[in-house]
């Protein structure tokens, strides 16, 4: 049974940071892509980062890109965001994602690929 679950959301002051982390059980880890998206109130669920299966490749989306970092611990069957400089448009629930197919190639930017989701950890940034 493959479960993700989240933790390392809160609330927060814009400018500051929080570190999001999901353990992963029920796949072999090293050989998957990972990557995190996120839901505020009202709006569609959307791309936040990826991290291919081997770690020689990240993306970001563009709203994110040199505030956030992807990072996987293969060791700790961990991925992680580090999110640094947060705004209030950051406030969303975040997720992270496990798609069917190991060794994946590309962004891992679209839901349709996403076989597994974890719970969510709430992201408050006030302002």
């Amino acid at each position: 049974q493959v479960m993700l679950v989240e933790s390392g959301g809160g609330l927060v002051q814009a400018g500051g940071s929080l570190n999001l982390s999901c353990a992963v059980s029920g796949r072999t880890f090293s050989v998957y892509a990972m990557g995190w998206f996120r839901q505020a109130p009202g709006k569609e669920r959307e791309f936040v980062a990826s991290v291919s299966w081997s770690e020689s490749s990240t993306y970001y989306a563009d709203s994110v890109k040199g505030r956030f970092t992807i990072s996987k611990d293969t060791l700790e069957e961990t991925l992680y965001l580090q999110m640094n400089s947060l705004k209030p448009e950051d406030t969303a629930v975040y997720y992270c994602a496990l798609p069917e197919a190991a060794f994946t190639t590309g962004a891992l930017n679209l839901e349709e690929e996403i076989k597994y989701w974890g719970q969510g950890t709430q992201v408050t940034v006030s302002s």
